[in-house]
């Protein structure tokens, strides 16, 4: 069987959501497939160390969009030498499981991967890089690569910016299985005990719970609809939202979960960050209120899904969320997109494998 190794990366769990999408389509075509958290392979120090610094970033108003826009971006000589100290340390690590594994495909869905993997010596084995943001930085677009996977036309010029005779295809992007066949609205609220004609609002800001979410959940609540708020990996926020919800009734809290399908099915509207979840949403036909609390990356992403129609966008203060939110309530809901079946997606990436030769 052929066999496939893909390099995500633990910050937030984007990537490994879109590593599983492309695993799962391999497996289904006869593949055998490994995937590894770029992360975990710096080591338990250096992985711990990236994340703090990264999630530090995130706090400081502005820091992050300064490191994005004026180094990331145009691969300023701060973002290179962070780039070759990664890769100094996954070079041998990938190296190592490369002559383990003799991969005929390697899946970067990670940044810090992307030039490690070009620099593995020896490669006979093809290459694809897969990125979801709207406007991939510098650190994604390497020599090397055989083929760019990405999800709109505007992240394709972006990679072109860099790389101007590069290989690129746009692809849907992937869902999560679930994702493909959810509930329908009036299941789902059963399960969770939200009547089926109240006003209905998913909250949530990534596994990270970025922004005031505690505060926001109790005020949308107290202001009407039943509000299921989800803390993903954020522990702090999970204990806020269940001693929240203890004081109001429409609250229902949720740490990390795997029923988000369920939750989105149950919702009128859709409260979150800029990212793979908008794209969800979309698939079920949800309208999107998005939370600009995602610096860099996080403010294109944003301005792209404002483009797709069906969204509007608030701060992360409860009281401008709480009046965008029932305001987006009063609007008709979007049809389903056509990202609900995994036909497209699973057609596109098998047209990739065709394109380098491995179809």
């Amino acid at each position: 069987m052929p066999h496939a190794l893909l390099v995500s990366g633990s910050l937030g769990q984007g990537h490994d959501v879109m590593a599983q999408a492309c695993a799962d389509t391999l497996r289904a075509r006869g593949w055998t497939t490994h995937t590894v958290d770029a992360m975990a392979l710096l080591g338990q120090r250096s992985g711990a160390a990236g994340e703090a610094v990264f999630r530090r970033l995130l706090d400081l108003p502005g820091v992050y969009d300064a490191f994005h826009f004026s180094a990331l971006r145009p691969g300023a000589r701060l973002a290179l030498l962070a780039d070759a100290a990664a890769r100094s340390r996954l070079v041998p690590a990938l190296r190592r499981l490369v002559a383990a594994q003799r991969p005929q495909l390697v899946v970067s869905v990670f940044a810090t991967a992307t030039s490690a993997v070009n620099r593995l010596p020896q490669r006979d084995f093809r290459h694809f890089v897969f990125c979801t943001d709207v406007t991939p930085h510098r650190l994604w677009v390497q020599e090397g690569t055989d083929l760019f996977l990405v999800t709109s036309e505007v992240a394709a010029c972006a990679v072109r910016r860099y790389r101007p005779d590069a290989a690129v295809t746009v692809l849907p992007a992937p869902l999560r299985e679930p994702f493909y066949r959810p509930p329908g609205r009036a299941e789902a609220r059963a399960e969770l005990g939200v009547p089926a004609g109240g006003r209905c609002v998913l909250l949530m800001s990534g596994a990270w719970g970025l922004g005031p979410l505690a505060r926001t959940a109790a005020s949308l609540a107290a202001a009407g609809p039943h509000v299921l708020a989800v803390a993903g990996r954020n522990r702090e926020l999970e204990r806020r939202l269940r001693a929240a919800a203890r004081k109001e009734s429409r609250l229902h809290p949720f740490g990390y979960t795997d029923r988000i399908p369920a939750l989105m099915a149950a919702a009128d509207l859709v409260v979150t960050s800029s990212g793979d979840t908008c794209s969800e949403a979309r698939a079920l036909g949800r309208r999107l209120l998005l939370l600009d609390v995602v610096q860099g990356h996080g403010r294109d992403n944003l301005q792209h899904e404002l483009e797709l129609g069906h969204a509007d966008v608030a701060s992360a203060h409860p009281a401008e969320v709480v009046r965008n939110a029932l305001a987006a309530l009063t609007r008709p809901a979007p049809a389903p997109s056509p990202g609900a079946t995994p036909e497209p997606w699973r057609t596109g990436f098998t047209a990739a494998l065709a394109q380098v030769g491995l179809a």
